[in-house]
C-alpha cells in the first residue's frame, strides 16, 4: 500500500486557501470601486478604535 504525502495534501490545503483569498480580495475591491456596501461576513475588520493595532500594543 502506497504511503500518504501530507506534504502534497498540506500545499494543496494552503493553495485552495489562498486562491480563496484572492478571490475574495478581488471581490471586495470591486464592491468599493464600484460603491457598494461591503458584505457582512465576520470580524475582519477592527472594532472600538483598534484601528491596525497588534495585539498587547497600546492605541497610538
Amino acid at each position: 500500500m502506497a504511503k500518504p504525502n501530507y506534504s502534497f495534501e498540506k500545499r494543496q490545503r494552503e493553495l485552495a486557501k489562498k486562491k480563496k483569498k484572492e478571490e475574495k480580495d478581488k471581490e471586495k475591491a470591486a464592491r468599493k470601486a464600484a460603491g457598494l456596501p461591503p458584505l457582512e461576513d465576520g470580524p475582519d475588520e477592527p472594532e472600538d478604535g483598534e484601528a491596525g493595532t497588534e495585539p498587547g500594543q497600546p492605541p497610538a
